[in-house]
């Protein structure tokens, strides 16, 4: 079961300060990043490759700090290093990683600052490590916080639905199904509009061969 926010908060806190000095890449990163994975109450060993080996964008062979199939690659820095030409680093490995793993999250960081991108939607949020506490809810992924986009619904479904309902209308109105308590058409009229909606949609996905059989 995840952690509340409220136990990852108060861990991140506690993360902050004990990482407060760090800022040699080849001692500090991987007890920084496994000590991170623990603010979820989660062991790197369940999940996350250190100095995985790749082969390199246009060649050449390199090592990703730290890889997490499908989900997660980490760049580590020493404190003050450049993160925009970490970030180009990392983007060089992806070509040598099969794309059924291609992580969709990338971080770099130096100790001093991290930033998140999430290469699916084309966004990265970059905060201080000391203020991991107020910017963690970025990394609910890794949680098992799995947030859940909202879309607007389709405007081909809003026509379909306005168009059933202006047939139900005509319908209605013509005297077919007769009539319920409530004044709508009644149960032949519901079981005509199911049964064609359901026509549509199997001629559309092309259960009915040949191909716009109901529609001809």
């Amino acid at each position: 079961m995840p952690l509340s926010w409220n136990e990852i908060r108060d861990r991140a806190f506690g993360f902050s300060r004990r990482w407060a000095d760090a800022h040699d890449e080849s001692s500090h990163a991987k007890p920084f990043w496994i000590d991170f994975f623990e603010i979820f109450g989660i062991t790197d060993k369940r999940v996350a490759t250190f100095e995985h080996a790749v082969t390199k964008f246009g060649g050449g062979r390199g090592r990703a700090d730290l890889f997490w199939r499908g989900r997660l690659l980490v760049e580590q820095k020493s404190r003050g290093k450049d993160l925009d030409a970490a970030y180009d680093q990392a983007m060089a490995y992806l070509g040598g990683i099969a794309e059924r793993d291609l992580p969709r999250y990338v971080a770099v960081c130096d100790f001093e600052r991290i930033r998140l991108h999430d290469l699916s939607k084309g966004t990265s949020a970059e905060f201080p490590v000391a203020r991991l506490r107020d910017h963690i809810r970025h990394f609910a992924f890794i949680a098992g916080y799995e947030p859940q986009a909202i879309e607007p619904q389709s405007p081909v479904n809003r026509q379909a639905a306005e168009q059933m309902g202006r047939l139900h209308d005509l319908l209605k109105a013509s005297g077919y199904g007769g009539e319920t308590d409530q004044g709508r058409g009644g149960h032949p009229l519901q079981v005509l509009l199911v049964r064609l909606l359901f026509c549509l949609f199997a001629d559309d996905t092309g259960i009915f061969q040949p191909a716009q059989a109901f529609r001809d």
